[in-house]
């Protein structure tokens, strides 16, 4: 379909009542089906060598079936024009990554972990179940097209479904407050269905919003600065929390919740752009958040997949007991260290191309004569620069205490390469990181039919609004091309010239230490305790500090916990209430089979004496 720009449709009967099997894949759902699809093979060939060594395990072939489960879902969501096929398919992608999450459940955390993200992807389930019966009930069909022409007419209704959409399908992309589960979820998951979940299925919440999006019609300035706002937020304390974290994997789900952030400041200059009729500011903003679906997908995925194969190397996660890794796994490191220098925004890679965008819709709302506009492009890239320079502090974290120093224990200091099939698949991402990001002019210029399925413009209209991003995208990447070239020159010189030297090696300078140790280094703690202590408003880490005492101290430690304060302080609490009040219905359950009959049997009459009335 992106090649050929015909969307494609396909009917059939339907086995529901009331919809019909109505598939459709214009340039949207077709750009999205490209993580679903080309995430699922990679994650596949990883994941065979990643899970060999568990083939002892139960439930081996069911996490197959459910990954491959998952992926189909996502298809299938992705490419449904009906509401009931659409909610049958969210509901199969929604229960299959629960059998990937629980896959280890001899562990309390894993099973707790599990049935977090169960009752938090049906929460925004119930919203979207609201959503669909109420647009099928005034269409009177399930139909997409159905529904567009009701939102239309109705201005209030668009609103309304603006807000069931918002908080159902963000609850699955992991906008702040709704990203609980993501932190719970991903690191007990095995790797590749971590690298699944996060690269492909978090987006296809943006997916289904983006979706409605298109169905409202000229859409109301309060919903960009919604999604401004939402994405600010979601940004910053996103990136805040995984600067506390000790976990690899835990710190990468809380830059998804980061990401996620990005996307969102892209789309909502986008909508406020097509709600003033400011078409630049539209293509831009909407091109920007897209084009970082497509790279968080890339860069996300082979960090994940970078973080199952230090597991699997290494036998740890918790960066306290990790370092020197780099020597030991050269193949990880690097792809790691591309994935990460991508994620942060560093030319000439993928990110830094969606970021760029980023900022340049931000500098063009800035310049525009309306001061809402102007106020929003200042918020964006305000947000952005916090977002960009404190991602770089905390992967300088992840990659240096991780890959390079002194290896804490004796499980890192045995460390070693992981598979073929492992490495490949890294390679591949990072790879495309760097394809992507030197293929920028040509790649933003493809996005053309893609920004007028979301958009409403004219593809012609996009290409010309997005000719001085590309002009300047064109530029940026000659010169960084031309920096890079002359680096590799000048590698070649001094490797040339000290060719015919002798060259000796030995130890670094140990700081006047004679026998320095592998804890006389930064620990993850102490890296970013100055950033951690300067937003400890947010953040909100728990310490606990033993101070040398004496000339002489005999022992010290300092420890830090950064639970989610989300979950301490609003869920936690909330669910216990919740829990308190549905535990006194315990009184209708007897235990007697007959009387459950009872209750169905009354619920039934119940339903026909209302529709007879």
């Amino acid at each position: 379909m992106l090649l050929s720009g015909q969307p494609q449709s396909l009917f059939a009967p339907s086995f529901m009542p009331g919809g019909t099997i109505h598939l459709e894949i214009d340039a949207l759902s077709a750009f999205f089906l490209l993580p679903v699809f080309g995430l699922s093979i990679l994650t596949a060939i990883y994941g065979g060598s990643y899970m060999s060594s568990r083939d002892e395990r139960p439930g081996i072939a069911a996490s197959w079936f459910h990954l491959n489960l998952l992926t189909a879902a996502m298809a299938l969501v992705v490419a449904a024009h009906d509401g009931l096929l659409f909610l049958l398919a969210w509901e199969i992608m929604a229960l299959a990554p629960f059998f990937l999450v629980i896959f280890d459940d001899r562990q309390e955390s894993v099973r707790h972990a599990a049935w977090t993200y169960l009752a938090a992807t049906h929460i925004g389930t119930a919203f979207l179940l609201v959503l669909f019966v109420l647009l099928g009930g005034l269409a009177g069909s399930s139909d997409f097209d159905a529904y567009g022409s009701v939102l239309k007419a109705t201005p209030t209704l668009c609103s309304v479904a603006f807000i069931l959409a918002l908080i159902g399908f963000g609850s699955k992309a992991g906008i702040v407050p709704a990203h609980v589960w993501l932190p719970e979820a991903h690191p007990v998951a095995p790797s590749h269905a971590s690298a699944l979940m996060s690269g492909a299925m978090i987006k296809i919440g943006i997916y289904g919003l983006v979706r409605i999006l298109t169905l409202l019609g000229t859409p109301q300035p309060w919903w960009g600065w919604t999604l401004i706002a939402i994405g600010a937020s979601s940004g910053v304390l996103g990136v805040l929390f995984a600067l506390a974290q000790h976990d690899l994997k835990r710190l990468l789900a809380y830059s998804s919740v980061e990401n996620i952030g990005i996307v969102l400041l892209g789309i909502g200059l986008g909508v406020l752009g097509l709600a003033t009729g400011t078409p630049a500011l539209a293509v831009i903003g909407f091109a920007a958040g897209l084009l970082h679906i497509l790279n968080h997908s890339i860069f996300k995925g082979l960090l994940f997949l970078g973080a199952g194969a230090v597991q699997h190397g290494a036998h740890s996660l918790e960066l306290e007991t990790l370092g020197g890794l780099l020597k030991r796994m050269p193949w990880t490191g690097t792809a790691f260290l591309i994935g990460a220098a991508a994620i942060v925004g560093l030319p000439p890679l993928n990110g830094f191309v969606s970021e760029f965008l980023l900022f340049y819709a931000g500098f063009a709302a800035v310049m525009d004569p309306s001061a809402g506009i102007a106020l929003a492009g200042l918020m964006a890239i305000v947000a952005m620069g916090l977002i960009g320079g404190l991602a770089a502090a905390c992967f300088a974290k992840a990659f240096g205490i991780v890959f390079l120093g002194s290896p804490r224990t004796a499980e890192a200091e045995k460390a070693h390469e992981v598979a073929r099939p492992m490495r490949a698949a890294m390679a591949v991402l990072a790879l495309l990181c760097v394809i992507i990001g030197i293929a920028a002019p040509a790649i933003v210029r493809s996005l053309a039919d893609v920004l007028s399925a979301a958009t409403g413009t004219s593809a012609s209209n996009i290409r010309s609004q997005l000719a001085p991003v590309v002009a300047s995208l064109t530029v940026t990447v000659v010169i960084f091309g031309l920096l890079i070239v002359l680096a590799f020159a000048v590698w070649l010189l001094r490797a040339r010239r000290l060719a015919a030297r002798r060259i000796g090696r030995g130890p670094v300078w140990g700081c006047g230490y004679l026998f320095p140790s592998p804890r006389m280094q930064y620990t993850a703690s102490s890296f970013v305790q100055p950033l951690t202590t300067q937003f400890h408003l947010f953040v909100r880490n728990r310490e606990a500090l033993a101070s040398p005492q004496g000339y002489f101290p005999r022992r010290a430690s300092y420890q830090s916990d950064s639970g989610d304060p989300w979950l301490r302080l609003l869920f936690a609490p909330t669910f216990r209430w919740f829990d308190h009040i549905v535990s006194r219905l315990d009184v209708i359950q007897h235990g007697h089979i007959h009387l459950y009959v009872l209750y169905v049997a009354a619920t039934l009459v119940a339903l026909l004496v209302w529709a007879s009335l």
